[in-house]
C-alpha cells in the first residue's frame, strides 16, 4: 500500500500533517503496510495556532508488529507508540517539549533524547541525571530544544536488547526560514535479529561484544524489508536518514539521482554530494533529492558499506509532475552552536582500547542489586577510554569522571582508536566541531556523533558551556556495555 500524492505540498501543509502523513507514505510501501505515526497532541507544530508547549505521551511497552512475512509471525518488538517507527515529534524551533514517559515493561528504564544540548538533569541518564524509571512509574522530560534538526530518543539502560527490539523515535525541530521542500521523509534504517518464525535471537555474544558487534539479519527502512516510498514526481525531497542499528555501519547511496547532504546529526552543512559518507550507529544525515518527473519511475536507496550493495528502499514517483526547474540544493539555515575558542583550548587525549584482560564481575553482586537483570551492565568488559572501563556496579556505581572540565572554557578532545574496530563516538549534551583527522581528509562540520576509524587519530571540539555530569561513549551498543563508556564533568 502507497499513497500517492495529488498535489504540490506546501511548507504549512507539511507542518500541519506533523510529518504524519508524509511517515505514513514512508512506511506504507512493501508487502505488510503500516499505519500513521502518531503525532503530538494539540495544535500541529508549525501552525499559526500552535502554542509554545508541545506535549506527548510516550508509553514503554512490548507490541507485536509484522516484520517478516508470512508464515513467520509478528515479533515482539518494544517501542514508544504502536508502530515502529514511532512516535514522530515534530516541533518549531523555540517551542518546549513535555514528553511523559509511561514504563510499562518488567524493567526500570528512561529516555535519552540524542543530540539535544539540554539541561543535564533532562539528559535521561538512569543513577547519573536521574532515578530510574521503574515499571509502572511516570517521568517527565521538559526542555526547549535550542537547535533544529533531526535528533532522536531511545532508552540508555539495557540499550542492548530494548533499542535490538525497537525502543525508538524521532524528534524533529523544524528550522526558520530555510529552502522549502515538496516532501519531507523520516526513514529510520534498522537490522533486526530474528529467526525465520519472527522470534528475536540472542542481541549479544562475547564475540560480538568483543570485536565489530552481533548483526542481525533483516535490513529495514522504518521497520520494512525494501518498501515502496512514494514521493511527488519531480519533487524535490527531503529524506532524514537515521542509523537506529546498534551494530552496523552504513553508506547511503540513492541510485538513480542526484543526492545532496545538507544537514550531518541536525546541524545544517554546505551542501554537498551523497558520495562516502559512513554512518555508524546513531548518526544521522539529512539528504535532498530530485524526484523521478514521470508517475511510476523509481530511484533506489542502497548500503554501499560492504562488497555488496544492499538495497534498502525503493522512491516512487507519483501524483502529477510538479513544475519546479532546475535541481539545485540550497543550504539550510546557519546553526548557532557556540564556537570554542581552539587558539587558548586545551588539549585532552581520549584513548579508545581494549582492556588487557576480560574482567567478569562478581556474580554474588549482581544478585544483590535491585534489577539486576535490567542493569547497565555486563558480566564482562572488553573495552576501556584512557584506560578506565565502565564500571563494575553498572551505572549504580558510578566511577569518577573521565577529565573535568572548566565551565566556559575551550577543549579540544584528541580521540585515538587503539583498536582494529570502527567507533561512532558520542558525546551527551554538546555539538562538537569536528576539526581534522591523521588518516582521512575531513569535511569540517558539526556533530553529535562521530565514526572513529581504526587506528586513527581525530580531532574535535567544544566549548564547555553546558554544566553536568555528560556520557562520553561508544554507540555500538556492546562496545558501550562492555566498558567503552565514561562521562566527563563540566562545572
Amino acid at each position: 500500500m502507497t499513497h500517492p500524492f495529488e498535489s504540490r505540498l506546501s511548507r504549512r501543509a507539511l507542518l500541519r500533517a506533523g510529518g504524519v502523513a508524509l511517515a505514513a507514505s514512508a512506511v506504507g510501501g512493501g508487502s505488510t503496510g503500516a499505519a500513521p505515526l502518531p503525532a503530538p497532541r494539540g495544535a500541529a507544530p508549525g501552525d499559526p495556532a500552535a502554542g509554545s508547549l508541545v506535549e506527548v505521551e510516550l508509553v514503554a511497552k512490548q507490541r507485536f508488529q509484522r516484520i517478516l512475512a508470512e508464515p513467520a509471525g509478528p515479533s515482539p518488538l518494544i517501542t514508544y507508540a504502536e508502530r515502529f517507527p514511532g512516535p514522530v515529534i515534530r516541533m518549531r524551533k523555540g517551542q518546549r517539549l513535555r514528553a511523559t514517559l509511561v514504563n510499562e515493561l518488567e524493567e526500570h528504564t528512561s529516555i535519552h533524547w540524542h543530540g539535544i544540548r539540554l539541561p543535564n538533569a533532562e539528559d535521561g541518564v538512569p543513577f547519573l541525571t536521574q532515578p530510574a524509571t521503574k515499571p509502572g512509574e511516570r517521568h517527565v522530560y521538559e526542555f526547549t530544544p535550542p537547535d533544529s534538526g533531526s535528533f532522536f530518543f531511545h532508552p540508555h539502560c539495557n540499550t542492548v536488547e530494548l533499542l535490538g527490539r525497537g525502543l525508538a523515535g524521532a524528534l524533529i525541530v523544524e528550522e526558520e526560514g530555510g529552502p522549502k521542500f515538496d516532501a519531507d521523509l523520516v526513514c529510520m534504517i534498522k537490522d533486526w535479529i530474528l529467526d525465520k518464525t519472527g522470534a528475536f535471537g540472542a542481541f549479544t555474544s562475547d564475540r560480538g561484544a568483543s570485536r565489530a558487534g552481533t548483526f542481525g539479519g533483516v535490513s529495514t527502512v522504518n521497520g520494512l524489508i525494501e518498501p515502496v516510498i512514494d514521493v511527488p514526481a519531480n519533487g524535490d525531497v527531503r529524506a532524514r536518514f537515521y542509523n537506529v542499528d546498534s551494530s552496523r555501519v552504513i553508506d547511503l547511496k540513492v541510485e538513480g539521482a542526484d543526492a545532496w547532504i545538507i544537514a550531518v546529526d541536525g546541524n545544517p552543512l554546505p551542501p554537498r554530494p551523497l558520495d562516502g559518507w559512513p554512518m555508524g550507529p546513531a548518526m544521522r544525515v539529512d539528504v535532498v533529492f530530485r524526484a523521478p518527473r514521470e508517475a511510476g519511475r523509481t530511484i533506489r536507496l542502497l548500503n554501499v558499506y560492504s562488497a555488496e550493495p544492499k538495497p534498502l528502499a525503493v522512491f516512487r514517483a507519483a501524483g502529477p509532475t510538479l513544475p519546479n526547474k532546475r535541481f539545485a540544493p540550497r543550504a539550510l539555515p546557519a546553526a548557532d552552536i557556540p564556537k570554542p575558542d581552539l587558539r587558548n583550548a586545551q588539549v585532552i587525549p581520549m584513548a579508545f582500547s581494549a582492556t588487557a584482560v576480560a574482567q567478569v564481575f562478581d556474580e554474588a553482586l549482581l544478585t544483590t542489586l535491585p534489577y539486576a537483570d535490567s542493569l547497565c551492565l555486563s558480566q564482562k568488559t572488553f573495552w576501556a577510554i584512557n584506560q578506565q572501563s565502565w564500571p563494575e556496579g553498572g551505572h549504580e556505581r558510578l566511577p569518577p569522571p573521565i577529565t573535568t572540565l572548566e565551565l566556559g572554557r575551550s577543549y579540544v578532545f584528541e580521540l585515538a582508536n587503539l583498536t582494529p574496530h570502527l567507533h561512532p563516538i558520542h558525546i551527551h549534551g554538546y555539538t562538537f566541531s569536528v576539526l581534522s583527522s591523521d588518516q582521512r581528509k575531513v569535511v569540517p562540520h558539526h556533530a553529535d556523533t562521530v565514526l572513529l576509524e581504526p587506528k586513527e587519530r581525530l580531532r574535535v571540539a567544544i566549548k564547555a558551556d553546558n554544566p553536568g555530569d555528560w556520557m562520553f561513549h561508544c554507540h555500538i551498543i556492546e562496545h558501550q556495555d562492555t566498558g567503552m563508556m565514561g562521562y566527563i564533568r563540566v562545572a
